[in-house]
């Protein structure tokens, strides 16, 4: 881990790690140890600032096993939903803000970004970026242009809740003749305790699902290269600083691999499909 931390500074750190639970840990350690006590807008009286600092992390092999942290907040189930949510857009239907519900899914932005004034207007364009950055390095695999955006101006500065993924960035690079694609995300700000390993789990899954893609159209075999998760603000929220302290200490007295499970394990792959089944079934 490298940081950077001065006074009147948010600091910034850098971690590399080769698989998600270990990258999860390293950083909720560095967030908790070297992040700004700095208030949020969504603090109650009582509760302590967050811990808060830009936050870039390495993951050499995305897919590297342990590829799952047994302790973070949620479970198979909730991993399962999220990540249909993101690359299957099973949620997209509850997007409705004229009836106070959801303003956005990265599902609709990613692959239906409406980029006019209104979202709402009749037969409004929608663009799925990533079928462009698809398209894009299957034709020019050096491309520096393969990106998809989320935020939407006309949109998101008028609501509460605005998208924390900003942009994703892909490349392919050439490796003794196998093709990897590495992808960049840029994300606004983000809930490292309860947020973090679930929006990674789904991301580097479209980053699978964009080189799979890209090797049909191009006859070619391309992997899952390293992934780069780049947050401005990564915290932890006062408000859950017990759970958070309790975690800590398990980090500090033992290997992450402890709280690791492989993605075949019996026990989650059960769990997962059991989620799947029910999440058919809606």
């Amino acid at each position: 881990m490298a940081s950077i931390i001065a006074a009147g500074f948010l600091p910034v750190i850098s971690i590399t790690a080769d698989c998600l639970p270990q990258a999860w840990e390293e950083a909720v350690l560095a967030v908790w140890d070297n992040g700004l006590d700095v208030k949020t807008q969504y603090d109650k009286p009582q509760d302590p600032p967050s811990k808060d600092a830009t936050v870039i992390i390495t993951i050499t092999d995305p897919f590297a096993e342990p590829r799952i942290h047994k302790n973070f907040p949620g479970g198979p189930a909730e991993l399962e939903a999220y990540r249909q949510e993101v690359v299957d857009g099973i949620h997209d239907h509850w997007i409705d803000p004229a009836a106070g519900k959801w303003t956005y899914t990265y599902h609709q932005r990613l692959f239906a970004y409406c980029p006019m004034e209104n979202p709402q207007d009749h037969a409004p364009k929608k663009i799925n970026q990533i079928q462009y950055i698809i398209d894009a390095l299957s034709e020019v695999s050096h491309t520096r242009r393969a990106q998809a955006i989320t935020w939407m101006p006309s949109v998101d500065t008028e609501t509460e809740h605005p998208p924390c993924l900003q942009r994703i960035w892909c490349r392919l690079v050439d490796c003794n003749g196998t093709m990897l694609l590495n992808m960049n995300a840029h994300w606004r700000s983000r809930d490292l305790y309860r947020a973090w390993f679930m929006n990674v789990y789904a991301i580097t899954d479209l980053q699978r699902i964009i080189a799979e893609e890209i090797s049909r159209k191009i006859n070619r075999q391309v992997t899952v290269g390293r992934y780069v998760d780049i947050s401005d603000s990564l915290h932890l929220y006062g408000s859950y600083f017990d759970q958070v302290s309790k975690e800590v200490e398990k980090m500090r007295q033992s290997s992450f691999t402890e709280r690791a499970w492989n993605s075949t394990h019996p026990a989650f792959e059960a769990m997962t499909k059991e989620a799947q089944e029910k999440l058919a079934r809606l």
